[in-house]
């Protein structure tokens, strides 16, 4: 449930197209629900912009399916399963259709139910190499469940600078990027000192021996001499998008409340 269906849904009673019970009845849900298993947060969207996400390791498919379910019986917003296992995206399709299947990190699958309208804000996604593009996808799936499309940047790594250079015009006018990168996570700090827009940088566990499965490019992106890159946790493109989600917030309700001051 968001701010646009409360408001409708006074609205309503305002009008007396709705009884208070009825609008009551429909509030009843607005914290949880209880499945036994689960207790599905409907209120996260009020709170945060956007809804509870099925996290899918540790569940079993018919508990994903449940969850899916319970999320979708409310009216508004994507739904999304992540990191699936095939089992659990087939269970799960089969008791909510209509849903669509990507493939990301180590043969997990995201899938999206009810993808939001098309949104319009520039979020660039700049990944430094071929093996990093299962955490970019993973990213790249939560953003166009919320109705953005990002830009690619496909293998625009520091080993070949002039790669990224040529797409210097696209970081300029973009107003969020993220940066997914392995090795030794440079391209985050290369990146950061390109632009002005917000850089997220997703360390990957791409990389030789002493990358060590990720951490140093994780340290590398958080001693970025390109002040304020923010970095979230190694292979986590999800993350990474979410963090998007609340930047754009942000700056929409920024927009909003000068809008109505100069009004």
């Amino acid at each position: 449930m968001d701010e646009a269906l409360i408001h409708q849904l006074l609205e309503d009673v305002r009008l007396g197209t709705l009884t208070p019970d009825d609008a009551l009845l429909q509030l009843r849900v607005l914290p949880f629900v209880d499945l036994g298993f689960a207790r599905v947060d409907h209120h996260r969207k009020l709170r945060q912009g956007f809804g509870e996400v099925v996290y899918g390791p540790g569940k079993s498919p018919d508990q994903c399916a449940a969850i899916v379910a319970e999320l979708l019986s409310q009216p508004t917003g994507p739904v999304l399963l992540t990191r699936a296992t095939s089992e659990q995206v087939v269970v799960a399709l089969e008791r909510n259709v209509d849903g669509n299947k990507y493939e990301h990190v180590r043969g997990w699958h995201t899938v999206v139910w009810r993808r939001a309208d098309e949104r319009f804000e520039r979020v660039v996604l700049a990944v430094a190499g071929t093996a990093d593009l299962p955490v970019a996808d993973e990213c790249a799936a939560v953003l166009i469940a919320h109705g953005l499309t990002p830009t690619r940047l496909n293998d625009v790594g520091v080993a070949g600078l002039h790669r990224l250079l040529t797409e210097i015009e696209t970081l300029l006018v973009a107003d969020v990027v993220v940066v997914v990168a392995g090795m030794e996570g440079a391209l985050g700090s290369v990146v950061g000192g390109l632009t002005s827009a917000p850089v997220i940088a997703v360390p990957t566990s791409v990389g030789y021996g002493s990358s060590l499965e990720g951490v140093t490019a994780l340290l590398a992106m958080l001693s970025s001499c390109a002040a304020g890159v923010t970095v979230v946790g190694i292979d986590n493109g999800f993350g990474a998008g979410c963090a998007v989600l609340r930047l754009l917030l942000k700056q929409q309700q920024t927009t909003l409340v000068s809008g109505v001051a100069n009004g």
